[in-house]
């Protein structure tokens, strides 16, 4: 598994229904999840170069979640 843990995984999954969650459920959930989190921060890291910055704000992430 990568950056996000299986226990945040669970937790994510059962606020969605008080269900048992396998875990391969919470390993697919956390691949999908990294790789969206990957194209939000790439596409963010954009709008802060543009403005100049090297530092990524929240608005450059709201732009770009915006933006896909």
């Amino acid at each position: 598994m990568g950056v996000l843990s299986r226990n945040a995984m669970d937790k994510l999954l059962r606020q969605a229904g008080k269900i048992r969650v396998s875990h391969p459920a919470k390993q697919a959930l956390a691949g999908v999840l990294e790789e969206q989190a990957l194209e939000i921060a790439r596409e963010a890291k954009k709008y802060a170069e543009h403005a100049g910055r090297r530092t990524i704000t929240d608005k450059d992430v709201r732009l770009a979640v915006k933006s896909l």
